[in-house]
């Protein structure tokens, strides 16, 4: 996909397009984000109970993340979760489910509201939330956010290029992929090259629209089972555009 560009007005060298909102962006806040399968809130003390039973004995979702986790328990644990509670960059949400339990957590990260450049991040979910439709919507609910309410131009998805499942997720999402960055980090003492994905302002619209077709209850059947893929309407998509 090129780049949009103009010539220079005086040079006549091919220069990117005036921006037209270059004020810095809001950075994310406390909000709550409500949807049909559950909703997003800040992060706080108070969902370390919740948290700490979906993750208990699941060593392998921490694989990934650069410093943190496992935890060998619940103290340990909730040291660790007050200081990502606290934090502004990466600003933490918990995911709640129906029944008003945390069953996982993600973050809005390296904020660079002069560039209206923002990232999801350290998302982890539990087993609870794993291929869910929650699971879905939580992304939908901060995308929407990002792009309609903070105004961001654009989001980036960032992964350890081995991890083939945050690749998938980025890709079925309607994140495009950029590029690998080698030997990007040393997460927890072993090599780790990055993975860049990215999803603009511009192609939010459609992202959306494909979400809220794969979110609505008439696409699951009896069974609970998908009518509509929500990859292949994003990878169509992403296809036409090329």
């Amino acid at each position: 996909m090129s780049t949009p560009s103009e010539p220079h007005p005086r040079t006549g060298q091919p220069v990117g397009r005036p921006v037209q909102n270059t004020a810095p962006a809001p950075r994310p806040g406390p909000v709550t984000l409500k949807g049909n399968y559950g909703h997003l809130e800040k992060l706080g003390a108070q969902h370390t109970a919740d948290l700490w039973k979906a993750f208990a004995g699941h060593d392998n979702i921490w694989t990934y993340i650069s410093t943190d986790g496992p935890f060998a328990g619940e103290p340990e644990f909730a040291n660790f979760l007050a200081k990502r509670a606290a934090a502004s960059d990466p600003y933490a949400y918990a995911v709640i489910d129906r029944s008003g339990c945390a069953v996982g957590y993600l973050t809005l990260m390296r904020i660079e509201p002069a560039m209206r450049v923002i990232e999801v991040g350290h998302v982890l979910y539990s087993p609870l939330l794993q291929r869910t439709q929650l699971g879905t919507e939580t992304q939908y609910l901060l995308a929407r956010y990002v792009f309609e309410t903070l105004g961001y131009r654009r989001y980036e998805w960032k992964c350890d290029a081995l991890n083939a499942a945050s690749r998938r997720a980025a890709l079925r999402y309607g994140f495009v992929y950029e590029g690998t960055f080698r030997q990007y980090m040393i997460a927890k003492g072993r090599n780790r090259d990055n993975a860049w994905f990215s999803m603009l302002d511009s192609e939010w619209p459609a992202r959306k629209y494909n979400f809220e077709r794969w979110l609505d209850p008439d696409n699951f059947g009896p069974d609970g089972r998908q009518k509509l893929s929500l990859a292949e309407m994003n990878a169509a998509k992403t296809s036409r555009q090329s």
